[in-house]
């Protein structure tokens, strides 16, 4: 970026991770290995950061869950009230007949994020819970 200093530094990898690497990353059309770096390290950043601050961030909730069990509809449904302050909108769709996935878009303090994250976790019959953060604002 303009007026920024540039360190240049080196790493050391296994040849078939670089390779493989390159491949995908070149079949995207793009050929700055070290933008590519750059990038890697801005996304790991905003992922990790948000977890001890205070931040506005935006951030989607992904979860899949068996709707049959009893209370997890009810306990998703209460969570999602308590955080409405956070939660942009969500997302619903059924995956099979027991199994649904449900995206949750957030934005406000990532405090009020965790928070909502935490609840979540705690409800029984969530399979799987995944967290992006996609940008501090």
């Amino acid at each position: 970026m303009p007026g920024e200093n540039l360190v240049r530094f080196s790493i050391t990898v296994p040849e078939d991770l670089l390779s493989e690497f390159e491949a995908e990353y070149y079949a995207d059309n793009r050929d700055n290995r070290s933008e590519a770096v750059r990038s890697l390290m801005r996304e790991y950043l905003s992922r990790e950061r948000w977890k001890e601050s205070e931040s506005e961030i935006c951030a989607t909730v992904t979860i899949v869950y068996d709707h049959h069990l009893p209370e997890v509809t009810r306990s998703l449904t209460s969570a999602q009230h308590d955080s409405g302050d956070v939660i942009i909108c969500a997302t619903h769709v059924h995956l099979n007949h027991s199994t649904c996935l449900e995206c949750i878009i957030t934005k406000g303090n990532s405090k009020d994020v965790r928070k909502l994250v935490v609840a979540l976790r705690k409800i029984r019959g969530i399979k799987s819970l995944s967290v992006n953060v996609t940008t501090e604002i």
